[in-house]
């Protein structure tokens, strides 16, 4: 049997960025050409023998890895494309696996063309003027493409956490982060003060001169004078990281650039390696950490999912963030569980029931149908303008991880993870979700054929064979 090919140009360019290599020094340690690094980054060509061996040996890669994340992500967005009734039938599992690991560009070209099918059909139904929309609406929308850029990266980005690291800890100790800031832009010759601001303002930049809300609560001043000082003194990693990504519009790389910088905000606000220390040491608990690094409850949540470095990895967790209506607007997952990307999401998971219990965690064990149990947290943000007419931005978060690490996790004392019964079934969506007997399902799978009984007295008006 043909060993299978291995399609890993993300990997591949994420390397390369570590290393600190130009594409033709590092086709000369993989000892091939420059034109044949070009094939294998673009996933044209698969990743030869000869070039899986000197990864490992040059670089410490881990080949076991290497391709694996990228495959199962698509497998999930396909699964959930593929759910629509526009299709007749579902590709058996392998299938998709396959295309994902062997053609994993024609996989993302496959869900390109869903997306616009998706925004088609949207827009016919809101009867949108932009039914005519031009060709350069043709593809993503900038926000999702963005959105894919880190979902595919496992939410890591190497070269900038580990310079957001440096930044914050020159000599190994973590200076204060609000005064490291100050100090940074002031050698670019900005000056800045705290005012008061109108509500929502965060901060206001004339010339030299950046003002910052002084309404605003601590752990938000302190992120945007860390996303300022990624965007003045790092901005050269920022293009050059973009440049890798080459996103197909300006405006998707303008959004990837804020993207970007407040991904090293948060790194420099709680640094790799001692933020990952303290998360061990204190099991987790995102109150004790946010006390200790000065940040949000949501920055905390958030900077625990990014902790995918090779060789010095945290629990795998994954993170979500909702708003009132149930609409997912952050997202990122470096467990199995992945979320809807094109349609509602499960409305058993308990982050939807944190709005009902402000001030409070919210825990619960899970089951998903491939049987994989998982310890949920979730909890209500609410973001406070510091004014007393303006409105209050709420959402909900939720973290997570597979069972196995829950002893890690402060979250699970007490909860009894050996009963079965305590694992309540939950799912990703209701279009691929198999359960037949969820009384929260909204519409019904599409791979499962429908009885419909003549007298049903019942939550649902049909039966899923």
């Amino acid at each position: 049997m043909a060993a299978q090919k291995i399609y890993a140009g993300n990997s591949l360019r994420e390397t390369r960025g570590r290393s600190g290599l130009t594409q033709r020094q590092f086709a000369e340690r993989l000892g091939v050409s420059l034109p044949y690094l070009s094939q294998m980054e673009n996933n044209h060509r698969p990743i030869s023998v000869g070039v899986l061996v000197r990864l490992a040996q040059e670089f410490g890669v881990d080949l076991s890895k290497l391709a694996t994340g990228d495959a199962e992500r698509m497998v999930i967005d396909m699964q959930e494309a593929l759910a629509d009734p526009l299709f007749d039938a579902m590709p058996p599992p392998a299938d998709l696996r396959l295309a994902a690991t062997n053609a994993p560009a024609f996989a993302r070209a496959f869900l390109d063309l869903y997306r616009i099918h998706r925004q088609g059909q949207e827009r016919l139904a809101a009867l949108d003027e932009a039914i005519g929309a031009s060709s350069r609406n043709a593809l993503s929308t900038p926000w999702e493409e963005v959105r894919d850029f880190f979902h595919y990266r496992d939410n890591y980005l190497d070269a900038v956490d580990r310079a957001a690291e440096r930044f914050a800890c020159p000599a190994g100790q973590r200076l204060d982060p609000w005064q490291a800031g100050v100090a940074a832009l002031a050698q670019q010759n900005l000056r800045v003060t705290q005012v008061e601001l109108p509500a929502h303002a965060v901060f206001h930049r004339a010339g030299p001169d950046i003002q910052v809300n002084a309404a605003a609560e601590r752990p938000t001043q302190v992120f945007q004078l860390l996303h300022l000082v990624a965007l003045e003194r790092h901005a050269d990693l920022l293009e050059a990281t973009l440049d890798q990504a080459r996103f197909r519009s300006p405006t998707a790389r303008a959004v990837a650039r804020v993207g970007l910088a407040n991904y090293f905000a948060g790194a420099a606000l709680m640094p790799y390696r001692i933020f990952l220390a303290a998360a061990q040491a204190e099991r987790h608990d995102l109150e004790r950490l946010a006390h200790r690094f000065g940040a949000s409850l949501e920055q905390v949540a958030h900077r625990l999912s990014t902790l995918q470095r090779t060789g010095a990895k945290g629990v795998p967790f994954f993170f979500v963030r909702v708003d009132q209506a149930g609409t997912i607007t952050k997202r990122h997952s470096a467990t199995r569980l992945q979320f809807a990307r094109f349609g509602g999401a499960c409305p058993l998971w308990n982050v939807h029931q944190a709005f009902e219990q402000p001030g409070r965690f919210l825990r619960q064990l899970a089951e998903t149908p491939d049987g994989v149990r998982y310890l949920l947290m979730s909890r209500d943000v609410s973001k406070h303008p510091g004014a007393f007419n303006a409105p209050v931005r709420r959402f909900a978060i939720g973290l997570g991880c597979e069972i196995a690490h829950a002893g890690s996790v402060v979250y699970a004392d007490g909860l009894d993870l050996t009963r079965p019964r305590a694992f309540e079934p939950i799912g990703i969506s209701c279009r691929i979700c198999p359960r037949s007997d969820c009384h929260q399902r909204s519409v019904p799978p599409i791979d499962r054929p429908l009885r419909i009984p003549a007298n049903r007295n019942g939550p649902l008006p049909y039966e899923i064979c």
